[in-house]
């Protein structure tokens, strides 16, 4: 299927690559991403990339949309020749169960098993970040087992503390904010996944992989003092 160019607006342009989500698909979005964040393209003020698509915000007084539509092409028509970076995998040191995961073990017996079973299956896999939203920073992630997949919560929690792991369906992911929310919470992360005092203010990155590491309280509660004294450096690995 042909990369589709459409007109968003009059500030905006929608790159559209093949209609499914997938890794291969969402490789592709990452790709062009990365190469127009690094062309500098005059005009372009912000690229936000989805699970199959890419919005680009320009600026109609520095570029036309024609001429930009021109330059993107011929980016992608380059994209095998440019160094683009590989994937990395972050690591998210998590905390399971307790206080800070009050639903793993309705998790654990919806499923019919142990919750130290849920935290082995949930921690052993490696989660592609499709996109960034919802929150500032929250990750939608693909890839978690079936084998703990769990209904949200009937009736929504008005307050779910930032750094929470929560559990959806088929779906996994981490509230960057305090914020309201239905996901069933299976464990917490002292990482700061969104902060507005920090360069850049997303700890992660779409089409980056994210992999959960279980820990103890001490763990949590030195890591968390590290974080509040910006000294934490959280692991990453390339694929």
């Amino acid at each position: 299927m042909a990369v589709k160019y459409k007109a968003a607006g009059d500030i905006s342009l929608l790159i559209e690559f093949e209609n499914e989500i997938s890794e291969k698909v969402n490789a592709k979005v990452r790709n062009l991403y990365l190469a127009i964040e690094k062309n500098c393209l005059v005009g372009v003020e912000e690229v936000i990339p989805t699970y199959r698509s890419l919005l680009i915000n320009y600026n109609p007084l520095e570029v036309k949309g024609t001429t930009l539509i021109e330059k993107l092409k011929d980016i992608e028509s380059r994209l095998e020749e440019m160094d683009i970076p590989k994937q990395k995998v972050v690591e998210i040191p998590t905390l399971y169960g307790g206080e800070f995961g009050p639903d793993l073990q309705f998790v654990a017996d919806y499923n019919k098993m142990s919750a130290e079973n849920v935290i082995k299956i949930h921690s052993q896999g490696k989660y592609l970040i499709y996109m960034l939203g919802f929150t500032p920073g929250f990750p939608y992630l693909g890839g978690m087992s079936e084998r703990i997949a769990t209904p949200r919560l009937n009736n929504p929690r008005i307050r779910i503390t930032a750094g929470s792991v929560g559990i959806a369906g088929t779906q996994t992911g981490i509230y960057p904010i305090e914020s309201p929310g239905g996901w069933r919470l299976i464990g917490r992360t002292p990482i700061k996944l969104f902060n507005p005092d920090r360069h850049p203010y997303f700890l992660l990155q779409s089409g980056d992989y994210l992999q959960f590491t279980a820990i103890n309280e001490t763990e949590y509660n030195l890591i968390n003092e590290q974080v509040d004294k910006n000294q934490f450096q959280v692991n990453t690995t390339l694929l």
